[in-house]
């Protein structure tokens, strides 16, 4: 049956008949999802793509262009700084993104900040730090900036038609689309982007040896890359643990990752580690955090104190050692566990004519040298129009010098301005653009020696423009001056590595953790509170102290490198070794399992198990009356797992967990009263963890089993009157000579 409209919904439901609403109501039910993404998010994810988020061959994504080229155009290459305020207002004619964006960008460009191997701001003021994630900069009206002199690579010839112009957003000034950049800029600057369902990830390299290999691949396009660009270098320093297989991989690709670790020296005198160079992708606060976090956690106990001790002279990270400690050991365990050691991974996505394509570093200089000869051809060929030109000029001066007297003449005898030029050309058989060059000379310049050294460069003009043909027609010319710029950047700018390589694979294979041997009882709760006490501190120790209403559950001897199992009443257990625990006292709670392990919310303690070699069995009771044994090597893990789930049947609520080693009695006890011992033997062993198991006890409907544990630990006296020859069974009436309570404990 139909549903019927309420008055509120006659009132808004739209009258298709309408035509003052047909034409939208239309609209609106035929255009498709597919049409909407289409028309609507496409060119928004485009337009990130294009012009936002992924750089170009020359290294610039558009606010780093529009930036540069803006305090160019301020006189900032060659002059002093000014208020970078200043600059972001000017930048605002490109920019229309905000302030604060661009201020950003120029943080990230600055020398300051030192995010670039070679920085394009020189800065002066607080820029923050890059491996900082605290330090904030300063506002943009308390800092300075100008151009660094690297950017005159960047703006080489650019007023030399080397690049397109296009309009800005408005239309009111020009903006370059590519900066000419005399050095493969790309693969110097590191850079990052994440646009619309992709992103870039670009390492920098040395400018020493981009620059090399660029002139050796022009050279020779078969070069070994891997032979001049050894590795990726970051301003940040650090190490890479260089594989070369992996980095051929990235090489040719395009994608891939490689892995940074940290430097630290070892001051003797004062037992402490100073880290004073980090991964590029990590920062000294996300370092400090993990530490702070595994000492909390007690899986570093080696460290007494972690401090950030930054200043002026750079990054400075110490860490005090307690008495004893090995510092390479310690260092080699921080760098497995801490950013210390991080992974950069390679996306090397570069927007080439337009479009995004992930390219190998060879593919990436093969690009940049095909869009470099372009823009070299292009400042050749705008000089040798201006050579060209002059040349035009020069020639028809030289026309005159043959009568200077008649030029004049001509001048003089002309009545009307507007003919002297006309006049000129057909008293000398020159176009009109020589007359006008020779109407507008001075008259004290109209003497015979001036003339003659005007027309004294002609013949050097001549072979100019000669020389400049050759050039435009030769592509070996224009890879021989490419080659020349490529020297001259890297004898300017180069500067040593700042990221060490490590060709030894010291990490390959993990260093197992050294754990103190040695004895220790371990207390359990009911609780769940758990205590390990040293023999030497046991003997010294009064009576074991615990919460109101709570008591022992477990004690057994144990070494110190055992581990334990912790099962939840969630069908979980958690795994963890007794050298996580700190060494305890009788007169102390101990540690609160479920807080200690990160149990999940609601999740209560149930037992607690020391499997040692993992030999033997789990016997599972459940309150039905259902018993499961499960070998206990089905809980072993390769990996290290800190919670498994599924580690019992959620089939029926669990009355008890009983561990064995051999075929053992068990008694069960149930709320009816009752008592029965079985033998383990009659319970098959599974491999499986989740089994439901067998009946082996048979209840009344409304009572169920309590508890469970060894005959050899339990009280009852005379075994025959609770055994039986087959199961499941209903047990006996506990006797009172039979309840007497004793110390209980789940292990052998």
């Amino acid at each position: 049956m139909a549903r019927k409209s309420t008055p509120k919904e006659d009132k808004n439901k739209i009258n298709r008949n309408d035509p003052s609403v047909m034409g939208l109501h239309a609209e609106v039910l035929e255009q498709g999802i597919t049409e909407t993404l289409e028309s609507n998010y496409m060119p928004y994810a485009m337009s990130v793509i294009v012009s936002r988020a992924i750089p170009e061959i020359d290294g610039f994504k558009p606010a780093h262009r529009k930036l540069l080229y803006t305090m160019y155009k301020m006189g900032l290459l060659n002059g002093g700084r000014t208020k970078s305020a200043n600059i972001v207002g000017a930048t605002m004619r490109l920019n229309p993104h905000g302030d604060a964006a661009i201020y950003d960008t120029m943080v990230r460009l600055s020398r300051g900040n030192g995010a670039l191997l070679h920085p394009f701001v020189d800065s002066k003021g607080n820029f923050g730090k890059c491996y900082s994630r605290d330090m904030a900069c300063a506002a943009s009206r308390y800092t300075e900036a100008k151009l660094d002199g690297i950017c005159s690579e960047i703006f080489r010839d650019i007023d030399h038609d080397t690049v397109d112009f296009v309009d800005n957003y408005d239309s009111t000034m020009k903006e370059p689309t590519l900066l000419p950049t005399t050095f493969p800029n790309i693969l110097v600057s590191a850079n990052m982007g994440i646009a619309v369902g992709m992103a870039s990830q670009i390492c920098g390299f040395n400018l020493g040896e981009v620059c090399r290999t660029a002139a050796a691949l022009l050279e020779n396009p078969d070069h070994d890359i891997l032979s001049t660009l050894t590795a990726p270098d970051f301003s940040t320093g650090g190490e890479i643990l260089f594989d070369e297989e992996e980095m051929r991989r990235i090489y040719e690709t395009g994608r891939g990752g490689f892995r940074v670790r940290c430097r630290w020296r070892y001051d003797k005198s004062q037992n402490l580690i100073e880290i004073y160079e980090i991964p590029y992708t990590t920062t000294a606060e996300a370092i400090i955090d993990k530490v702070a976090e595994l000492m909390k956690n007690g899986k570093v106990k080696e460290i007494s104190d972690m401090r950030d001790e930054t200043d002026l002279s750079g990054l400075k990270l110490t860490i005090d050692l307690k008495r004893g400690t090995d510092p390479e050991a310690l260092m080699q365990k921080l760098c497995r566990l801490t950013p210390l050691t991080d992974t950069f991974s390679c996306n090397f996505n570069i927007l080439i004519a337009g479009m995004p394509q992930v390219l190998g570093v060879r593919d990436i200089f093969t690009e940049w040298t095909a869009w470099r000869m372009e823009c070299v051809r292009r400042r050749v060929f705008y000089v040798l129009s201006q050579k060209k030109d002059k040349l035009h000029l020069l020639e028809g001066l030289e026309k005159i010098l043959l009568d200077i007297d008649k030029a004049i003449k001509i001048i003089r005898e002309t009545d009307e301005e507007v003919m002297v030029v006309p006049n000129l050309m057909d008293g000398f058989g020159i176009d009109e653009i020589q007359a006008e060059y020779i109407a507008d000379i001075k008259l004290r310049n109209i003497n015979r020696e001036y003339i003659l050294k005007r027309t004294a460069e002609i013949a050097r003009l001549r072979e100019e423009i000669e020389d400049l043909e050759k050039t435009l027609s030769s592509r070996r010319r224009i890879r021989s001056i490419i080659a020349g710029e490529l020297a001259a950047a890297e004898k300017k700018y180069g500067q040593p590595r700042k990221t060490g390589i490590v060709y030894e694979q010291i990490d390959a294979e993990p260093v197992k953790e050294e754990i103190p041997d040695y004895p220790v009882t371990v207390f359990v709760s009911g609780e769940g509170y758990f205590k390990k006490i040293t023999p030497q501190s046991l003997r010294m120790s009064g009576a074991q102290k615990y919460k109101e209403g709570d008591e022992l559950l477990l004690t057994a001897e144990a070494s110190n490198k055992d581990e334990m199992l912790v099962f939840t009443d969630s069908c979980q257990v958690y795994k963890t070794r007794l050298n996580d625990f700190e060494d305890g006292k009788a007169s102390a709670l101990g540690d609160f399992l479920p807080s200690k392990l990160g149990m999940d919310e609601g999740e209560k303690f149930f037992r607690a198990v020391l499997p040692r070699d993992y030999e033997g069995c789990l016997l599972f009771v459940y309150e039905n009356g259902k018993a499961a044994k499960v070998e206990l090597s089905a809980y072993v893990t390769k990996t290290n797992r800190k919670k498994l789930v599924g580690a019992y049947s959620d089939k029926s609520p669990l009355a008890d967990i009983v561990h064995l080693r051999g075929d053992r009695e068990v008694v069960l006890y149930s709320t009816e009263g009752r008592a029965l011992i079985i033998n383990s033997a009659d319970v098959a062993a599974k491999t499986t963890k989740n089994s439901q198991g067998v009946q082996v006890m048979k209840l009344k409907p409304k009572y169920k089993i309590e508890k469970a544990m060894l005959a050899d630990d339990s009280p009852i006296q005379s075994r025959a009157r609770y055994k039986t020859k087959t199961i499941p069974a209903a047990g006996a009436i506990v006797k009172g000579e039979d309840a007497e309570e004793k110390q209980l404990t789940l292990e052998e």
